[in-house]
């Protein structure tokens, strides 16, 4: 199957009108070849250009009742909706995850714009008594201003929908700098919405983080910021608007784990397992990357997943029937063989896929399980962000938990069980943000509240009704009358 796709231009958009800049050719990560498109990048001298149109923007837009916002981010649902293919597709050619995949996360953007603008009509404070009968006291959402919005390129539609429709209904306006790797599926976003949307209510940047990013946190005059990205640059992040006293959340890593248990049924758990770990080629911080399974039940669990791993599909990311694409990147290509390489040397394969279904050369990388190190080795500690897992061996239920808990993350974790009992201990003992039974970990549900523990989060939430919290304040208010 052939990849072709056409040339796009990407380029930065502040108060609605495009920016040239240094030209960057993007290829196709499932064949090298093809030409995506071409971004152009803006220098830092223009973040605070972006931040001022923003404050202007943001005041107009505040005025507005709930349910005018609330129609807006409705226009921008429908207009998402009429270009979904194209924006599927683009992505998809952009950054190798499968069609499909890319297909489900374009409507995820809709469901998103659709639950948010219902919002608009939906009570945003309280009425709280007051001890003088002749007060009237209430509190109110009211909006933190400019919110700066750091994406990355693994979910390049849906992660900047559910950052910015929450801050739009609350009344803020946006400067946000996509990952240049899916910096023209962000392009492609802002040209579709600019149709619906107020000039300068969100203005995008294309640029390095180290330019654009660092001036956006360092100098930019935004109220508040929301980054998701790795540890290392969510940590960077925190310190600096921690000390600028810029409200921030930073989701980051994941060594998610999926725990089964002797009584699992086996048939259903390594088709969660499979899913949560190889689907977008790993590169989910959500991904299932250890596997703790009790020792009665596992030469007959590698056995499965052998079976399972090797009749995965990897192709082409516009092959419809591709379980995972390439990885999305060189960068990202050469991290993960490292790990790769390590593995090979140290530890024992258990699964591997061997076959590529391209005719092209692209990042393609086999899906592996390995087993035979333990809990504190590498494989089992760093976040690998590709098609690879590791299996661990526990002795009971207790030490399986011990093992599961024993990482610096603390984002998602699963386990495979028919007892109801210890599926309730689980639920509680686990020290992770998103926990669940008999289901993959990578996915929630965009009106359930995401995010992680320990170092996978800045300790608030996102998407559901957790996101109103972030991007707004509270004001109280008392009026004496009579």
């Amino acid at each position: 199957m052939a990849v072709t796709s056409q040339v796009y231009e990407g380029y930065s958009v502040i108060n609605g009108k495009q920016h040239d800049g240094e030209a960057t050719t993007i290829h196709n990560p499932s064949n090298t070849a093809d030409r995506v498109g071409i971004l152009h990048d803006v220098s830092s001298h223009v973040v605070e250009e972006a931040t001022e149109v923003a404050k202007r923007a943001q005041q107009e837009w505040a005025s507005l009742s709930g349910l005018k916002k609330g129609a807006t981010l409705e226009n921008m649902a429908v207009k998402l909706e009429e270009n979904k293919e194209d924006i599927a597709t683009l992505a998809s050619s952009e950054m190798g995850k499968p069609i499909k995949e890319m297909k489900g996360e374009v409507a995820r953007g809709i469901q998103l714009l659709r639950y948010y603008a219902a919002e608009g009509s939906r009570s945003d404070g309280d009425v709280i008594p007051a001890t003088d009968p002749q007060v009237h006291q209430y509190s109110k959402r009211v909006p933190l201003g400019v919110v700066g919005v750091i994406t990355p390129w693994n979910f390049p539609v849906a992660i900047p929908i559910w950052k910015m429709a929450p801050a739009l209904i609350c009344g803020n306006a946006i400067v946000w700098k996509p990952a240049k790797q899916a910096a023209l599926t962000a392009s492609k976003l802002m040209n579709v919405f600019q149709e619906v949307l107020p000039s300068g209510l969100i203005n995008m940047l294309i640029g390095s983080g180290r330019q654009v990013g660092n001036t956006l946190l360092e100098k930019a005059n935004i109220d508040a910021l929301s980054f998701t990205g790795s540890t290392e640059t969510g940590m960077h992040a925190a310190a600096i608007c921690a000390s600028r006293n810029i409200k921030y959340q930073t989701e980051m890593g994941g060594k998610n784990v999926a725990v089964v248990l002797e009584d699992a049924d086996l048939d259903k758990a390594v088709s969660a397992i499979l899913s949560g770990a190889f689907t977008s080629a790993g590169q989910k911080c959500t991904a299932s990357s250890r596997i703790v399974a009790d020792k009665k039940i596992m030469p007959a669990l590698k056995d499965k997943l052998k079976t399972a791993v090797a009749g995965l599909r990897v192709g082409e990311a516009l092959d419809e029937q591709a379980f995972l694409g390439p990885v999305s990147s060189k960068d990202q290509y050469e991290k993960i063989n490292g790990y790769v390489s390590l593995a090979k040397k140290e530890a024992n394969v258990v699964a591997e896929a061997q076959t590529i279904a391209s005719d092209y050369e692209g990042y393609y990388i086999h899906p592996l399980i390995v087993d035979g190190v333990d809990a504190n080795h590498t494989l089992a500690q760093e976040e690998v962000f590709g098609p690879f897992a590791v299996l661990l061996e526990a002795e009971d239920f207790d030490e399986a938990i011990e093992i599961a808990n024993h990482t610096d993350y603390g984002l998602s974790a699963s386990i495979f069980t028919n007892d109801l009992n210890r599926s309730h201990q689980f639920l509680e003992r686990s020290e992770a943000g998103m926990v669940r039974v008999n289901l993959e970990t990578a996915g929630v549900e965009f009106q359930a509240p995401f995010g992680g523990m320990k170092m996978s989060s800045s300790h608030t939430r996102e998407q559901g009704q957790a996101a109103l919290e972030f991007y707004s304040e509270t004001k109280t208010c008392a009026i004496k009358h009579g």
